[in-house]
């Protein structure tokens, strides 16, 4: 419950709402607990003695407090609701941005569909309790207070028969509460694993559809839909057992209020009046009491909700701005690794986890340079630690001699450009696509830089040219037209550091010429760094590494490697065909030519 509790600091900014929402509830807590009295007093005050005038005087305050509790139970009502949106508005936005902010390596172990969850169902559960929950506990506890008060001023005697009621009720409540949280938990967590299951096939459809797997994807939906069937019958069997022994038990403390009350009247201890308004105040007793089965569950709800959104904005981010990082000026674009070991999860004791070992290099300022090796040997690794999606493990790396973990983020990704191996567009126009990581850049610029891509012919065969929409993540587009503006993206921030993460592996032939021509000179001033399957990058780079079991095994130009290197020769056989370094040569003249 720290969770929840916790969770009505969200109140603080909406202090007037809730201070309206409360003097209302009181409003009509006040309201409720006069009127039995004003009742009792028509039967014996005005029936009984045949007064006309207190009947009609007695009935017109009756209705007097009925208007005051309707109003101020729509001003109850409204101050409420709104407080509860505005809650989940900034619970919504907070959650947004530390998801956004948290690291690469939370995403690497979190799933989608459960950060989708806890954004939407979780929040929802909250607002719901801030909006309604936590007022109607408020009110049930004021009403049973006022009513125990009330009813032990009436008739002690009645009064004590009603109290052997709340220990019992008591007992289901604590009952209900200990059986039925940790239900909603698993609720929870199993619509989270729906959600997965959904967003992973709304992501891949066309996987699906191509390899005929929609049976199989059905059937594991379906089971993922019957585990949370299963698990919320469950939860309303605790629910529909919990209510009517609640209900069963209020019903006997009535039953035996009428009785003895009925026997106090017939010896004249107790008016009918008194006996009506005491039964009134007993109902109004009975009512939170029965509520409360009901307010616990969406308290638990709350809680649980409450818990797992606090596990993603308390979550540690692995990669942070130290107290004293210095943004990053204009930089030279020297990058050094020096001693580098990584290892995702390692902490640096964990030789056996290590990706990279001991990896040192320096690239000067306008270099290129190539990383090739084979798969899992630690390519994506190195460039993924320049922007510092994560952190070294041992060793550091350094931009101008400065440790990229000594600068602020925000500094030092704005010095990179990069082009990821999956492409991801967004939903919008070509333009706001190409103008992601410079919103303000004029359409002349974004020309520029598409046409620079091998971009601009493609775009302006569009029916809108730049305007044109695309779909949801670029499928309307075809792989290497996706890649060109993912690249135009990347130059268009004029970067003093480039990375191209195997960049044309999208493209035929011909384009991947086109585009190397043109990065050729928009690299020329700029550290770049490639990773590639193409022989044509590799051959044309300063300095290419070549990677093996996470260590440099190899470096120097393409000719060097291919009379030193006996790895490297046989690396560009296997991915490129036997005589690599003769063939490309007339590859690229015959493009040329072409």
């Amino acid at each position: 419950m720290r969770s929840l509790v916790r969770s009505f600091g969200t109140l603080r900014p909406y202090w007037p709402l809730a201070l309206a929402a409360l003097l209302s509830l009181i409003a009509v807590t006040a309201a409720n607990l006069v009127s039995p009295r004003v009742l009792g007093a028509m039967i014996d005050d005005g029936i009984r003695a045949g007064r006309i005038d207190v009947l009609v005087n007695l009935g017109l305050l009756l209705l007097a407090i009925a208007l005051v509790r309707g109003l101020v139970s729509f001003t109850q009502g409204y101050a409420s609701e709104k407080l509860s949106q505005s809650v989940a508005y900034d619970l919504r936005n907070e959650l947004f941005a530390r998801i956004q902010a948290l690291s690469f390596s939370y995403h690497d172990r979190a799933q989608t569909g459960q950060l989708m969850t806890r954004i939407t169902s979780d929040v929802e559960q909250l607002r719901s309790f801030v909006g309604m929950g936590l007022l109607q506990l408020v009110s049930a506890i004021a009403m049973t207070v006022g009513s125990v008060v009330a009813l032990f001023a009436l008739n002690p005697l009645l009064a004590a028969v009603t109290m052997l009621t709340i220990p019992a009720t008591a007992v289901i409540v604590i009952y209900f509460m200990r059986v039925v949280r940790p239900l909603f938990s698993q609720i929870q967590a199993r619509l989270g694993v729906l959600n997965t299951i959904l967003q992973e096939n709304l992501a891949g459809v066309r996987v699906v559809q191509a390899f005929a797997r929609e049976p199989y994807e059905a059937q594991r939906y379906r089971a993922a839909n019957e585990g949370l069937l299963d698990i919320n019958i469950k939860t309303v069997h605790g629910l529909s057992s919990a209510f009517p022994l609640i209900f069963l038990i209020s019903n006997l403390g009535t039953l035996a209020v009428i009785w003895i009350g009925g026997y106090q009247v017939f010896d004249g201890a107790l008016t009918i009046g008194g006996l009506v308004a005491f039964n009134t105040y007993l109902a109004l007793l009975i009512q939170p009491l029965m509520m409360l089965g009901m307010i616990m569950a969406q308290v638990t709800r709350a809680a649980v909700g409450a818990e797992r959104i606090y596990e993603i904005l308390d979550a540690p981010g692995e990669v942070t701005d130290r107290p004293d990082a210095r943004p990053l000026a204009t930089v030279a674009g020297r990058v050094a690794f020096e001693q580098v070991s990584f290892g995702y999860g390692a902490h640096g004791n964990a030789d056996a986890a290590l990706i990279l070992r001991e990896v040192s290099f320096v690239a000067e300022p306008g270099m290129s340079i190539a990383i090739l090796g084979e798969t899992g040997s630690g390519k994506s690794t190195i460039i993924n630690l320049i922007p510092r999606f994560y952190d070294v493990t041992a060793g550091r790396v350094t931009i101008d001699g400065h440790d990229v973990r000594d600068v602020t983020l925000e500094s030092l990704r704005r010095q990179i450009g990069i082009v990821l191996q999956d492409t991801t567009l967004f939903s919008g126009s070509i333009r706001d696509n190409i103008a992601y990581g410079r919103p303000d850049a004029m359409l002349g610029d974004v020309v520029a830089a598409a046409r620079a891509a091998q971009a601009d012919a493609f775009i302006a065969a569009l029916p809108a040219g730049y305007d044109t929409i695309i779909g949801e993540r670029g499928v309307t587009l075809s792989g290497g037209q996706r890649q060109r503006i993912a690249i135009a993206r990347a130059l268009l921030r004029d970067p003093r550091i480039l990375i191209l993460d195997d960049s044309t592996s999208a493209v035929d032939a011909e384009t991947e010429y086109q585009i190397q021509q043109a990065l050729a000179t928009l690299m020329r001033g700029r550290t770049s760094f490639v990773i590639a399957q193409r022989i044509s990058t590799v051959r044309s780079a300063d300095l290419i590494i070549v990677l093996a079991g996470g260590r440099i095994a190899a470096a120097g130009s393409h000719d060097e490697l291919l009379r030193e290197s006996a790895l490297y020769g046989e690396i560009i056989d296997s991915q490129f065909g036997d005589h690599a370094g003769q063939g490309v040569a007339a590859t690229e003249e015959a493009l040329v030519r072409s």
